[in-house]
């Protein structure tokens, strides 16, 4: 199959605005893949719905989702960019694939097991069957490709499960069984300002959003964890020094990289001058994404035409499956 067949799905809680890890680590690299393949690309509100929400929080939050990902190029005559709630069919698919996913299997993901530790009070059926849903999403467009964090991968293996239990008992070939997209040397982990070894993430509160104003850049960063500073010429750099270079990597020129480098090998750097130099560096940076979000936020309609455009392909993709789904179980002749 060549890649202009092949379909690639992905999807992102709108549980908070998208920061520096979500675009290097999956945002550019999406803009590159809808020249190359199909993609859909949505927005996972019926997920966010485990830690309960307000209506208008959940309203704001996938309007503001949608309005980045057109910010950082999304483009929907190129991609589906649609939101999860708008098509139906996963629901019912969520339901058919729950007849052949096992308790057992999904009490023993390690997702399920963090959650009853961090949140033993909303131990909900929909966490348990998260995987399931999360299956529905991907095989309701018959996927071959799904771009995961490493937190997400044991989930995308039962999708496969579910997708080749599904092809086993109806004795058919429906589903396709999805893979891990590898981005090879264009993945990307960005580190968060508090110096341990974690990725950049929502609730971590470690991060650099998008959407933050320049001041907010400045002050983040002049926040950053740093060191005592290097005792030795030649000396590695410590993890909270490390993260703010890998940082640099991504957002500045590469003189500026090395003057940097240089100095702290020297023993002359002055990390205030490095945080200053950083955070000029990822203002410009992400100013016309910040800039594009704050207009398309404003343009109501804007939003409802991409919303119901991606609703009508989705749906069209979604249809096709579910009619197929329901042949082969003995709904319809």
């Amino acid at each position: 199959m060549s890649k202009q067949q092949e379909i690639v799905l992905s999807g992102i809680r709108p549980t908070g605005d998208l920061h520096l890890g979500n675009y290097f680590g999956a945002l550019r690299n999406f803009v590159q893949l809808q020249d190359a393949h199909t993609c859909y690309f949505f927005i996972a509100d019926y997920h966010s719905l485990t830690t309960h929400p307000t209506p208008e929080d959940l309203y704001k939050n996938v309007r503001r989702i949608m309005a980045l990902y057109l910010a950082a190029g999304i483009d929907p005559e190129k991609s589906t960019l649609y939101i999860q709630s708008d098509v139906p069919e996963v629901c019912e698919l969520y339901l058919l694939l729950g007849m052949i996913a096992y308790i057992g299997e999904l009490e023993r993901t390690a997702t399920f097991k963090d959650k009853i530790r961090l949140q033993p009070g909303n131990v909900n059926a929909g966490l348990l069957t998260y995987p399931v849903l999360m299956a529905s999403d991907i095989l309701i467009h018959r996927s071959h490709k799904v771009p995961v964090g490493k937190d997400q991968e044991q989930h995308l293996e039962l999708a496969r499960v579910y997708a080749r239990r599904f092809n086993s008992v109806y004795r058919c070939e429906v589903f396709p069984e999805p893979e891990a997209f590898a981005f090879g040397d264009h993945l990307v982990k960005v580190p968060g300002l508090n110096g341990t070894g974690g990725k950049m993430g929502k609730s971590e509160g470690n991060g650099i959003y998008l959407t933050d104003t320049a001041e907010d850049i400045r002050k983040k960063v002049m926040k950053a964890v740093t060191d005592a500073g290097p005792v030795e010429p030649g000396q590695t750099p410590s993890e909270p020094i490390q993260n703010l270079f890998t940082i640099m990597e991504l957002v500045s020129p590469p003189d500026t990289l090395s003057f940097f480098r240089k100095q702290y090998a020297e023993c002359t750097i002055r990390y205030g001058d490095l945080k200053k130099q950083l955070a000029e560096d990822i203002n410009l940076y992400i100013a016309p994404i910040r800039e594009r979000f704050g207009e398309i936020i404003r343009d109501s309609a804007l939003l409802s035409k991409v919303a119901a455009t991606g609703r009508e392909k989705a749906r069209a993709s979604a249809s096709a499956t579910l009619k197929e789904v329901r042949k082969v179980i003995g709904f319809e002749n």
